[in-house]
């Protein structure tokens, strides 16, 4: 990296700016290495959005939040969640002598959930901030219960971080399905975003899909059969922020087989892992794009509880460049829990990849997905945890790992407790969950890797709806709770130049 003294004393700044932190020192003698090791700080500011829940008069929203304890921290720091609209936003109400909006919930302490509710189909999307001690690892799930109707069931969300580039695989414009992708701008100026439809065939023709614009603080769901007249069960979403930033998910509703959300997956990669398929699943869907022109022939994998085989009869997946594919796996985890590790066969070519679960039979079915996820990393965690119904699963697809797993007080008294567990190579476990004596509401769950070995997570959540068992199911990839901040020495000598 070729950068002058001055520039990285000024990248410094900049990141003192950000972090809050730097460290200055009057030098022994100038010299031209300033440069120290980073230290890895936890981070001062943190935003999530949740989108818009349901538009069903019969939706019982819940809002769990949660931040776990970090060492570094200090002692004052502000969270809350407040709706997405112009009211809402800083500044603005003293120029329209408008009440400020009374936050959905604000947690008073980290360690600790603290939950809030709303009903019908008018609860509008949310903005959230979280700064000082309640910013590493601020985690936020926003649960739904629908108990008639089109995508009736349990329905579940992580509320993301703003970005720019999102990837949905396993959409759908089909007659049975009800699509919408959610995009929600927290900032003070519009954004500009594109929405492309990928089929079996490439590229779809859309109508209104290219320069969509969001307003300052404001959601908009997007109906994606509105955008083609094509109709196809099988298509990939890709979500690119031409100006500005959004949080981005698809809820996806079928007539007959429930719904839920689908939240992003990870970076197009060569290979990818989707962890934590339900040892129940009575039916399986894999969906997988290529970006690129190149096709991607992918080695596809079940690390099962005994260790990785191949699904017989779907031993590799060939995913055309530009083109999405959709493979039916059937009962593939029979009766054990399982993750999807897809590998290239060959040369190693990006794609994106997400399954559609169903459990149950007959008019007691419902739907799910799992995204491919990146690694927990250093931590994550999942909130909205029940004592009996969730699940957490744990794979390590290349080499045996160490995890540690906490469970915190309940969102109405507990005392939090922890178990490490060890996965062994190429397998997936269900692991037995630490339940936090004198638990009273909800917990949270936090995951924590105590070897270098990638290991990756997923919790299903299960709630009857009106007698049909309903489940959701969200991914754990890092929470990003630390940075890492260089430190410099302050250099006289470029006051010389």
């Amino acid at each position: 990296m070729n950068r002058t003294t001055l520039s990285l004393i000024v990248g410094t700044a900049a990141l003192a700016a950000v972090t809050g932190f730097a460290a200055l020192t009057e030098p022994a003698a100038p010299t031209t290495d300033s440069a120290k090791a980073a230290a890895v700080l936890p981070v001062e500011r943190t935003s999530l959005l949740c989108p818009a829940p349901s538009a069903s008069d019969l939706a019982e929203t819940t809002y769990t939040s949660f931040t776990p304890v970090t060492k570094g921290t200090g002692s004052d720091g502000t969270a809350e969640l407040q709706p997405a609209t112009a009211e809402s936003a800083a500044g603005s109400t003293a120029d329209d002598k408008k009440p400020a909006a009374k936050p959905v919930l604000s947690p008073k302490t980290p360690g600790t959930p603290v939950t809030g509710e709303t009903s019908g189909g008018d609860a509008p999307a949310l903005v959230g901030t979280a700064e000082g001690k309640f910013a590493p690892g601020w985690t936020v799930q926003e649960s739904t219960q629908v108990s008639a109707g089109t995508g009736r069931g349990l329905l579940g969300v992580t509320c993301t971080a703003p970005d720019t580039e999102f990837w949905f695989p396993g959409v759908s414009t089909a007659a049975d399905r009800t699509d919408y992708v959610h995009l929600t701008n927290p900032d003070d100026s519009a954004a500009v975003a594109d929405i492309e439809l990928y089929g079996k065939d490439g590229a779809l023709t859309t109508t209104v899909g290219e320069g969509l614009t969001i307003p300052a603080h404001s959601s908009e769901p997007i109906l994606l059969s509105t955008l083609t007249d094509e109709r196809q069960d099988d298509l990939t979403v890709h979500v690119n922020v031409r100006s500005g930033r959004v949080g981005a998910a698809v809820q996806a509703l079928d007539d007959k087989l429930g719904g839920d959300w689908l939240a992003a997956s990870t970076e197009p990669a060569g290979s990818l892992v989707v962890p934590g398929i339900p040892k129940d699943a009575t039916a399986v869907r894999l969906v997988a794009f290529a970006p690129g022109d190149a096709d991607a022939d992918l080695k596809v994998q079940l690390a099962a509880s005994s260790g990785l085989i191949t699904p017989a009869g779907q031993e590799t997946l060939h995913v055309k460049g530009g083109m999405t594919t959709a493979v039916d796996l059937g009962d593939v985890t029979r009766g054990e829990a399982g993750s999807l590790v897809l590998t290239p066969t060959d040369q190693s070519v990006p794609v994106v990849a997400a399954v559609r679960v169903i459990r149950g039979k007959g008019d007691q079915q419902e739907s799910a997905f799992i995204p491919a996820t990146s690694p927990v990393g250093t931590r994550a965690s999942v909130v909205d945890n029940t004592a009996k119904g969730s699940t957490l699963s744990l794979t390590a697809p290349r080499g045996t790992a160490k995890v540690k797993v906490t469970a915190s007080a309940g969102s109405g008294g507990g005392t939090a407790a922890s178990k490490t567990y060890t996965i062994r190579s190429g397998t997936t476990q269900d692991v037995e969950l630490p339940v936090p004596a004198g638990l009273k509401g909800t917990y949270a769950l936090t995951v924590e890797p105590l070897t270098d070995t990638p290991v990756y997570a997923s919790r299903t959540l299960t709630a009857s709806v009106e007698g049909l068992p309903g489940f959701t199911i969200q991914t754990l990839p890092d929470d990003r709770g630390t940075v890492a901040v260089p430190e410099a020495d302050e250099d006289l000598t470029v006051l010389q130049k």
